[in-house]
């Protein structure tokens, strides 16, 4: 991992510390362009109700209006946890390419299940298992840990609610 990708990713662990403290799930995401410019990022944002309100999602979103299929599919996403499915479709539909991830599905349903997390109405699924050609990097073990304790806290009810 080069020292530019952990500095998205620790970005992507700010902005996932920003939304549990808005009183949203932390994830955050940032999208990167061919030359390593950030272009865009956002946080989780499902605290109003709605639950499509995912970073990766309105990445794919921004990204469709905003840069051509050659620039979506030279850019990469980077992002503190593993795409859900809905935002893995997403990222595949618009055409985007690589993603990197700090934390996986595997060791998200493991936190929620220790934590006891009721499953989710949607089964969390491997980017893999909806884009099987996707190209993805993770988990990223420097930032793991990190990323744990913000699903520890958010569980915990020990965030900030405003």
């Amino acid at each position: 991992m080069k020292d530019e990708e952990l500095a998205h990713l620790r970005r992507c662990v700010e902005l996932a510390a920003q939304a549990l403290e808005a009183g949203d799930e932390p994830f955050g995401s940032v999208l990167v362009g061919a030359d390593g410019t950030a272009l865009f990022e956002d946080r989780n944002r499902v605290g109003g109700g709605d639950h499509t309100r995912h970073p990766e999602f309105t990445i794919a979103r921004w990204a469709a209006e905003h840069l051509s299929p050659s620039q979506r599919a030279a850019a990469t996403v980077y992002t503190s946890g593993e795409h859900c499915p809905m935002c893995s479709a997403a990222h595949g539909w618009v055409g985007l390419g690589r993603i990197v991830f700090v934390c996986s599905t595997r060791q998200l349903q493991e936190w929620l299940t220790e934590l006891g997390v009721p499953p989710a109405p949607v089964r969390l699924l491997p980017i893999r298992d909806v884009l099987p050609d996707a190209q993805v990097e993770g988990p990223v073990p420097e930032l793991v840990d990190e990323v744990r304790a913000l699903h520890r806290r958010f569980r915990a009810g020990t965030h900030d609610r405003r």
